[in-house]
């Protein structure tokens, strides 16, 4: 979709038809499309988003359309636009935004504040730097019946439910994937199932480590422990690309 055509139907005020176009949309279009138009026009655009797009959208703008964003939007569409981020994208965005834009945005976040809180504190070249704290964690004598349960309940709030980590006093004990609980019996023991050989990282590890470690084991995700082998999140393989793609950039403008 052109933008002369939404440019025509916002001049005839015709939202519903624009609604109508963004709701078929990828949110990767509609964030390469928004640019194109001048700032009120693209704050109008951006609320004509189907609700379960546009925090996606969102996050795949370039900082300077983030700022307009935030500084257009009411209170109540920033917290919805909050909540409906995961903390490591959340994080990626609050560290390209001046001081008072963050200030806002960390009011606005809530519940999740705490947790931006804690993953801003690592070093930007590090592992915590571009971890997750949303994933299932499972208990080991909980059985597959209890575990799809739970992850029902919950995997909306997470960034990944292919694989759940296994964690007993903070320790992690293993994983169990997607297709281990969908094909074992529902009351086999968490614990009899879950795989305990991991590749994991460390808080303060180089991101472009972890991102080389994606690379060589072929994982969606990393478990990331603290220094006293705490499970404190997840890196997931976008972020790990993200890193690929910084680097790759950096090395060509040298």
């Amino acid at each position: 979709m052109t933008k002369d055509v939404f440019a025509r139907l916002l001049n005839e005020k015709q939202y519903k038809a624009i609604k109508s176009i963004l709701d078929e949309m990828n949110p990767v279009d509609i964030a390469a499309l928004l640019p194109e138009f001048e700032e009120k026009q693209m704050v109008l655009l951006f609320r004509l988003i189907p609700k379960e797009s546009a925090a996606m959208v969102f996050t795949y703008l370039d900082p300077e359309e983030e700022q307009v964003l935030v500084e257009a939007f009411t209170d109540r569409e920033l917290e919805n636009i909050m909540d409906d981020m995961f903390i490591d994208d959340t994080v990626d965005v609050i560290e390209e935004m001046p001081a008072n834009v963050v200030e806002r945005m960390l009011a606005a976040a809530g519940d999740k504040r705490n947790a931006i809180n804690a993953v801003l504190k690592y070093p930007e070249d590090s592992a915590g730097s571009i971890m997750t704290l949303e994933y299932i964690s499972l208990h080991p004598v909980m059985t597959i019946g209890d575990a799809l349960k739970k992850i029902k309940s919950r995997g909306i709030h997470s960034e990944t439910v292919n694989t759940c980590y296994v964690v007993e006093k903070h320790k992690l004990l293993g994983a169990v994937s997607a297709m281990d609980l969908l094909t074992c019996d529902d009351d086999e023991l968490i614990s009899e199932v879950m795989d305990d050989n991991l590749i994991t990282v460390n808080t303060l590890t180089d991101k472009e480590e972890v991102a080389q470690l994606f690379n060589k084991y072929d994982v969606l995700t990393m478990p990331v422990l603290d220094n006293e082998q705490c499970m404190v999140g997840i890196v997931t393989v976008d972020d790990a690309i993200d890193v690929i793609q910084e680097e790759a950039e950096e090395d060509f403008q040298k």
